[in-house]
């Protein structure tokens, strides 16, 4: 199975801060929250297509937050306006925003932001506090408290709010429903603290992926219904669902 992609140009390409990027593509996008897409800017190699998660979509284009860890977000980072990219989707489930309800937490950490801004901005029947962690200051979140009522921070190195992990800051018991993309020792922290206070979790999960499309079975995750594809029944998965690492 071959993935049929869309050749588009970039917007703009705007480095955020150091080794991290905003790519934009114009044009009308029916979208998710928690999908993503599979982007490429070259021909031979890398082989594989890069799975970037939504950042941000308004009427005229939509938006990938993504961090250069490899070498293909290294020639993602180079691309300029008018460049031409190669994009795949939208895939995935994404978060079904007509089921949340109610007082909710966003809780996110490091790249696991990038997907839950546009999350945030389609929860306008919800009350909505914000969580996100990162190792020191970060710009990635900035725009995301005029949709919410409260951001809570926290640093690992203490720069910004609270000096800790953002899980030292999260009371399940005080919502409805958490909502949680990030580095998978932090999702399952959640999932156990939101397990005791029997508070709904669904996680957006980031395995690594090959072809994106669900034909592979690289990013599989362990359900107690079996193993399931990240890139198709995913990534979000509610939290009860997962059989977590020990």
């Amino acid at each position: 199975m071959k993935e049929k992609y869309t050749i588009e140009k970039v917007y703009e390409n705007i480095k955020i801060e150091d080794g991290i990027y905003k790519l934009s593509i114009k044009g009308k996008f029916d979208v998710k929250p928690g999908q993503f897409y599979l982007l490429r800017a070259w021909d031979m190699e890398p082989v594989l297509s890069r799975p970037i998660s939504i950042h941000d979509v308004d009427e005229e284009k939509i938006s990938f937050l993504y961090a250069v860890v490899g070498k293909g977000t290294k020639i993602l980072s180079e691309l300029e306006a008018g460049d031409e990219i190669k994009i795949t989707g939208p895939l995935g489930n994404g978060f079904d925003v007509e089921k949340i309800k109610g007082k909710v937490a966003i809780v996110c950490g490091g790249i696991g932001a990038a997907p839950m801004l546009y999350l945030a901005k389609q929860l306008k029947k919800c009350s909505v506090d914000f969580y996100a962690g990162f190792r020191t200051v970060s710009k990635t979140v900035d725009n995301v408290e005029k949709y919410v009522n409260n951001v809570k921070l926290s640093t690992e190195d203490g720069s910004i709010g609270h000096k800790g992990y953002v899980t030292d800051l999260l009371k399940p018991e005080a919502y409805d429903m958490v909502l949680c993309c990030g580095p998978e020792i932090m999702m399952y922290k959640v999932i156990k603290m939101c397990q005791k206070t029997s508070t709904p979790v669904f996680v957006s999960m980031e395995n690594k992926m090959a072809c994106g499309i669900g034909a592979c079975l690289v990013c599989t995750c362990k359900t107690k219904d079996g193993r399931k594809r990240t890139c198709k029944e995913g990534p979000v998965f509610l939290g009860s669902e997962l059989i977590l690492n020990d």
